[in-house]
């Protein structure tokens, strides 16, 4: 599949924006999965998807070495006021939508692709850390629990973060 196809794909199924990501300049980094040890969001070694039970960092930055191409997906929703909660949920749960719906179709294409999301892995409602993952061709890791500083991959991949006062955005991305 051509970086192209993948932003159309991406685009038919909903996402705010797409762009191709750069992947030469991927750094996995120790302080950035530092704060998945801070556990704020209770995930830390409940999940498959999160710290430890999605890899080393060694072993995902040897994964992701593997892979020429890749893709940033995001969504973006515009709140009345910085404590929208609502607008922030809805656009949390759409991009997952869009994500899972996104990896499953790359996963057609490039069935060796790596996607990883935003946020811990929500195909269950209770992971089944430390037993054996129920969906372990479906869960992925999230970008930041693969120690990727987000807005620091999109800057380097010519791709926005911020996008103006009063909006939300969600970002995920899938190499293949």
């Amino acid at each position: 599949m051509t970086v192209q196809e993948a932003i159309a794909l991406a685009g038919e199924l909903g996402f705010t924006h797409a762009h191709e990501l750069n992947t030469g300049k991927l750094e996995f980094l120790q302080e950035v999965r530092k704060m998945c040890e801070e556990n704020r969001c209770g995930k830390y070694g409940r999940s498959w998807s999160c710290p430890p039970g999605c890899g080393t960092l060694e072993e995902l930055e040897k994964k992701a070495g593997k892979y020429a191409r890749g893709i940033i997906v995001q969504s973006t929703g515009q709140m009345e006021d910085d404590f929208d909660v609502e607008t922030m949920q809805e656009t949390e749960r759409l991009q997952k939508e869009r994500f899972f719906a996104f990896a499953e179709r790359m996963r057609e294409r490039e069935p060796d692709c790596f996607p990883m999301a935003a946020g811990s892995c929500t195909l269950c409602e209770s992971c089944a850390y430390p037993n054996p993952c129920r969906f372990p061709e479906k869960q992925m890791p999230s970008m930041e629990a693969c120690g990727l500083f987000v807005s620091k991959i999109c800057e380097d991949s010519g791709a926005g973060y911020y996008y103006g006062p009063q909006t939300i955005t969600f970002t995920c991305c899938v190499l293949w």
